[in-house]
């Protein structure tokens, strides 16, 4: 026992050195700031993203990293984190809904949610669904069409639910390579999507969305945007790296890949908007004329 309180002991100090506790004497605590991801009655609370980041599909991606690098792309079987009906992101949409929560929040605030306009929205691969249902809490006249897997829109429909949208949100299921999306939408949300495929499967799935949207519609994208250079900034750019070895075909792409694939999609222009905070993301607005 006195080994396990002396390595606690010395844990607990350096947690305090790195600001992630504090001390009273021999009494510790969670700082505020860490207890906002650490304390399980926070709505921001990351532990259950654990079940995703350490889920074996990742993990095995990872394992042989030089495979990947041989064949340009996963070693995992079939499609890797893209195979059709994957259960890994229930568990993707079960834990990391926390961390997606500032990007829900950047989205409402540069798409202009609290004006109240009445919007059609399509939120494609919702996941969790947080991206539309803050649009639809912030704005009460704003519809959610949710496309997904089935048993992902389960989590978006309990999430809605919650926030108190659920009569706004209606489930899409399917995949959104072969589902008819319908049409007039005001906004089409592509959010952490584009990363998993490449450009040519990206641009047949744009032009979808452009002949979803009304004249004047906005399709609105989150994703991992590295500059030109693909080295910086850090995590945008290493978030290839995961790409590589979880797809067949993923990549972080960059703003002027990004704009090329809208513009061949035919959108009339594309607007980029990096998050504040240090956040690893960054929004991109394209306009259909």
């Amino acid at each position: 026992m006195p080994c396990v309180q002396r390595g606690i002991r010395i844990l607990a100090d350096a947690l305090v050195v790195i600001g992630l506790l504090t001390k009273q004497h021999d009494t510790y605590a969670l700082t505020d700031s860490s207890a906002l991801f650490l304390n399980k009655k926070s709505p921001a609370y990351l532990g259950h993203a654990t079940r995703f980041l350490l889920s074996p599909m990742l993990s095995d991606a990872h394992d042989d990293v030089a495979g990947a690098v041989r064949r340009g792309g996963t070693i995992l079987p079939d499609q890797g984190s893209v195979t059709p009906e994957n259960d890994v992101w229930v568990d993707f949409a079960r834990g990391m809904a926390p961390m997606m929560m500032p990007a829900a929040q950047a989205i409402a605030a540069i798409t202009g949610a609290a004006k109240g306009e009445k919007w059609k929205v399509l939120d494609i691969a919702a996941g969790h669904g947080l991206f539309g249902i803050t649009l639809a809490q912030k704005n009460p006249n704003a519809e959610i069409v949710a496309l997904d897997w089935d048993k992902v829109l389960t989590v978006a429909e309990e999430n809605a639910r919650a926030f108190g949208v659920a009569g706004r949100l209606k489930k899409l299921p399917g995949s959104a390579m072969e589902v008819e999306f319908g049409n007039d939408y005001d906004i089409v949300l592509v959010t952490n999507f584009l990363h998993h495929f490449n450009v040519e499967t990206n641009e047949k799935l744009l032009k979808k969305v452009y002949r979803a949207l009304k004249p004047g519609g906005r399709a609105v994208t989150l994703e991992f945007v590295p500059n030109d250079d693909r080295v910086s900034p850090p995590q945008a750019a290493f978030f290839s790296v995961t790409m590589l070895t979880s797809t067949p075909h993923g990549d972080a792409y960059t703003f002027k890949e990004l704009e090329g694939m809208f513009k061949n999609a035919g959108f009339a222009r594309s607007e980029l908007h990096p998050m504040e905070g240090g956040m690893p993301e960054s929004i991109i607005v394209s306009y259909k004329g």
